[in-house]
């Protein structure tokens, strides 16, 4: 008819996706209905390749420590010398007071930190499966230099 307008509604399944884990990886979930009943269909985090789980399905996040015990350090380094936080680390922050002490990260190439810098490195997530800083922190200072490094790890 000349004039109408409208629109159809097609009904489609509503999908719910929530990341979860078992005892061994990381998985999707799709959550769906099907003629009026709950559907979960488990997968590789690709959402195609089939999943079986293995063991407790739990959220990620509650498998980690929620508030685990943090050590920390600091050290001040006037003039030569080295400050080294082992890999692993929650967090690493250098702030430069005089000179231009170098940092090094991973066995990586140094790099020099003029007076006046300051900066972190940090992870959010800790426990049993949470993040750390993968590479080793080396700061090496040198006459006249004068810089403060801090780290902290899980206890």
């Amino acid at each position: 008819m000349s004039g109408t307008n409208g629109s159809v509604a097609i009904a489609r399944p509503d999908n719910e996706y929530d990341v979860l884990c078992d005892d061994v990886a990381q998985f999707l979930r799709r959550y769906t209905t099907e003629d009026g009943a709950p559907v979960t269909t488990d997968t590789e985090l690709d959402g195609i390749t089939p999943y079986a789980p293995t063991g407790v399905v739990h959220r990620c996040e509650d498998a980690a420590t929620a508030n685990p015990a943090l050590g920390s350090t600091i050290q001040r380094q006037t003039g030569a010398g080295t400050v080294t936080v082992t890999a692993g680390a929650r967090s690493v922050t250098v702030n430069v007071y005089a000179g231009a002490p170098t940092v090094a990260i991973g066995g990586g190439t140094a790099v020099a930190l003029p007076a006046g810098t300051s900066l972190s490195w940090s992870v959010d997530r800790g426990g049993d499966t949470g993040e750390s800083l993968a590479g080793a922190f080396v700061f090496t200072g040198a006459a006249g230099h004068d810089f403060i490094v801090t780290s902290t790890r899980e206890a």
